[in-house]
């Protein structure tokens, strides 16, 4: 679940990094939108994810 985590702040740092105003450039509205939405999405996979006991 750190990972996640991890993504998900790398994702905002990736959005903070945009130098155009009000974060309109590509790095604001697709890049780090889609690296948060992922790292989102691994922490429901790690929470709901259920182990397989033999």
């Amino acid at each position: 679940m750190l990972i996640g985590l991890g993504i998900i702040i790398l994702g905002f740092t990736i959005i903070g990094l945009d130098k155009e105003p009000h974060g309109f450039g590509v790095l604001g509205t697709v890049l780090g939108p889609i690296v948060t939405l992922a790292g989102f999405l691994f922490q429901f996979y790690a929470i709901f994810h259920k182990t397989e006991n033999k």
